[in-house]
Formats: C-alpha cells, sequence, structure tokens
C-alpha cells in the first residue's frame, strides 16, 4: 500500500523546483533597468531557460539517466544546483551575458526535476497515474507561477530576497524528495547505456500519437504563459505592476485546476479523451483571442479560461506517453519527449516575439492555434482506441 505522505511530498517538491523557471521573469524590470535591455528581453530570459532545458533533456535523455541512476538523488542533485544556479544571478546582475549563462544553466538543471519527478510518480503510481501526474503538473504550474505571486505582493522587497526565497524553496523541495519518498515499486531499473534508446521509443505507434500531440500543446503552453504579463498590460494600460503580476499568477496557476480536474476524468473517460477535449478549448481560445484582446472588460475571465484548458492536457499526454512507453524506458521517453516539446517552445516564443513587432497584438496569438490542430490530429488515433 503506498504511503499517504507519498504524493503530497511530490507535489510539494516538484512546486518547488519548478519555481525556478519563471524567477527571471518575475524580476524582470530590476533586471532591466540594471542592465539597460529591451522590451524584447522577456523572449530573451525565456528562451535561454528553454535552452537550457532543452540541452539538459537531450543529455539525461542520450544517458538514460533517469532510468540508470536512483530518480530521487537525480532530483536532489539537481534541485539543489539550480537553486545555486539561481542564486548567482544576484552577483552576474551587471551583465546580460552572465544573467543568460546562468538562467540556461537553471533550464539544464530542470531537466532532472519536470521529467524526473514524473518519473518518480509513475514508480509509485501505475494504476491511477493520470490522476498522480495531474496533481504533479498542477504542481509545476503553480511552481512556475509563484514567482509572479512573490512579485505582486512583495513589490516593496528587493528582487533580490524574492530571487533568494525562490532558491531555499527548490533546495527544501529536493532535499524533502531525498529523504521522504523512496524509490517505488514498480520503478524499473537495468537500462543499459545505449545512444538508440532515445530512438527505440518511437517505434511505438501509440506513443508516437501521443508525443506528437504532446508537442502541438508545447507549441502554444508556455508561449501565453511567457506573454500573459504582455498581454495585460495591452489590454489593460492603467494597471499597476504589483496588479499585472497578480493577474499573471492567477491566469498561470489556473492550469493547477485544469490539471487536477482533468487528472480526475481521466479516471472515468479515459487520458486520450480528456487531453483531447482541452486541447480543443485552448485552440478554441487561440482563434477567440483576435476579438478578445480588443474588448478589454472580457480579458481576465478569457485569459483565466484559457489558463485552465491550456494547461489541463499536458498531464493526460504524460501519462499517456509513460503508458505507451516501452516499460524499461519510461524515463527515457518522458525526457526526449520533454526535450523536443520545450524545442518546440523556444521557436513558438520567438516566433510570436517577431510577430509582435510585425503585427497588431490582437492578431498575433491567433497563430498558437497550429499547435493544436496539429495535437488534435496526431491524438485521434488514442481516443479512437
Amino acid at each position: 500500500m503506498t504511503p499517504s505522505r507519498i504524493l503530497p511530498v511530490i507535489v510539494f517538491s516538484q512546486f518547488a523546483g519548478t519555481s525556478l523557471w519563471f524567477a527571471g521573469n518575475a524580476v524582470l524590470p530590476e533586471l532591466q533597468k540594471s542592465l539597460q535591455l529591451q522590451e524584447g528581453a522577456l523572449s530573451l530570459l525565456t528562451s535561454a531557460v528553454q535552452f537550457g532545458f532543452i540541452l539538459g533533456t537531450l543529455c539525461f535523455a542520450i544517458l538514460s539517466l533517469a532510468d540508470r541512476v536512483s530518480p530521487r538523488l537525480l532530483f536532489l542533485i539537481c534541485a539543489l544546483l539550480g537553486a545555486a544556479a539561481n542564486v548567482m544571478v544576484l552577483f552576474a546582475a551587471t551583465s546580460i551575458t552572465g544573467v543568460l549563462i546562468l538562467r540556461a544553466a537553471t533550464g539544464f538543471l530542470l531537466a532532472g526535476i519536470y521529467p524526473v519527478g514524473m518519473k518518480i510518480a509513475a514508480s509509485w503510481y501505475s494504476g491511477k497515474l493520470g490522476k498522480a501526474i495531474g496533481y504533479l503538473v498542477g504542481a509545476l504550474v503553480l511552481g512556475t507561477a509563484f514567482p509572479h505571486l512573490l512579485r505582486g505582493l512583495g513589490a516593496t522587497l528587493p528582487w533580490q530576497a524574492m530571487l533568494l526565497a525562490v532558491s531555499i524553496l527548490a533546495a527544501i523541495g529536493g532535499i524533502l524528495m531525498y529523504l521522504l519518498v523512496p524509490d517505488g515499486p514498480h520503478l524499473t531499473k537495468g537500462a543499459k547505456f545505449d545512444a538508440r534508446n532515445m530512438l527505440k521509443v518511437f517505434q511505438v505507434r501509440d506513443f508516437r500519437a501521443a508525443a506528437f500531440g504532446y508537442f502541438g500543446h508545447m507549441w502554444e503552453l508556455y508561449t501565453l504563459w511567457a506573454f500573459t504579463p504582455f498581454i495585460l498590460t495591452y489590454t489593460l494600460p492603467e494597471l499597476s505592476a504589483s496588479q499585472v503580476s497578480l493577474y499573471s499568477f492567477a491566469v498561470i496557476a489556473a492550469g493547477a485546476v485544469g490539471c487536477i480536474g482533468g487528472g480526475y476524468l481521466s479516471q472515468y473517460r479515459g487520458s486520450a479523451k480528456v487531453a483531447f477535449v482541452q486541447l480543443l478549448l485552448s485552440g478554441l481560445c487561440c482563434v477567440a483571442s483576435v476579438f478578445i484582446l480588443q474588448e478589454p472588460y472580457f480579458i481576465v475571465p478569457f485569459l483565466m479560461f484559457w489558463g485552465v484548458v491550456v494547461a489541463g492536457d499536458s498531464p493526460q499526454f504524460s501519462a499517456l506517453s509513460a503508458r505507451t512507453a516501452p516499460a524499461h524506458l519510461v524515463g527515457t521517453a518522458l525526457t526526449v519527449v520533454t526535450s523536443i516539446g520545450f524545442a518546440i517552445t523556444i521557436v513558438s516564443i520567438q516566433f510570436t516575439g517577431w510577430l509582435l513587432q510585425n503585427m497588431p497584438p490582437a492578431h498575433t496569438f491567433v497563430w498558437l492555434a497550429v499547435g493544436p490542430l496539429l495535437g488534435l490530429l496526431a491524438l485521434r488515433r488514442l481516443v479512437r482506441a
């Protein structure tokens, strides 16, 4: 019987570790002032983290680390080193190169937190994986939003204190994971180093369907999160900086509702159907943004709903990937899919930043609908099954 503490500890540790993700975005105004950055700094800082994460997941996948090393030990090491890299931004705030390198290093180490946390959950919860990963990705969503909450509530605090608080939280999460969550009963060991492991997983047709659905979802997800403060500032220019931060937190954190609610629904309707419906709804939000971004009275409830459905399908894609991957390569499969997915986010974020310089914002975010459309086409196979 699974001890009652396991899931809460995994969820908290995932929340704590992933709060490192957007820590740089939350203190962006101060960094812009310190480094005399242009408005394009948002996409630059976000892409640095994504780029580091891609390199990290690629290295972890090639080496099959999540299937060869104790996942909780890997999680601990990466949480501690990620916290250290985040703190070092305090000493590099006079150099844009230094800040970008440290944010990329943080992203690299997040490769040992996010997908490895899912591997740990899969080792404990095989029958109710959709529900368990729903909580886990919900924690990721809250961790991503948390720096915005810190900034909104502590706008008068030094930005250095906010970065330090996030780093301490991440370190605590790693320690708790290692001390309180032993290796699960469903943990499969024995994978040998083979650089072809990351290609072998794509030989399974159902795994390919889940993976390509996830790729379409990722085209939209992080771009919306990265540009939520911009959308709020553009549509509601009367908002103060702290209000923009609090609304940004609410929009991003709303995704936890979609993740956890979708996790419960997956027990009755199946992960494929839940992912399909939420991906469809988020795609429709992309299209509706053409009209809603011109109506400031509706923007907050619209963004809240979009925040729920844009993230709510993510845990079900991860559950589908874990279920359809070869049993001895689950960690590698989750890592390589995550790596490709985040490579897609860099293209999407940079493309959206370019569009914003060349067309009205109200006509920009409709292009995010391309991802959900392609994801829905890929997911049809699993929905029929």
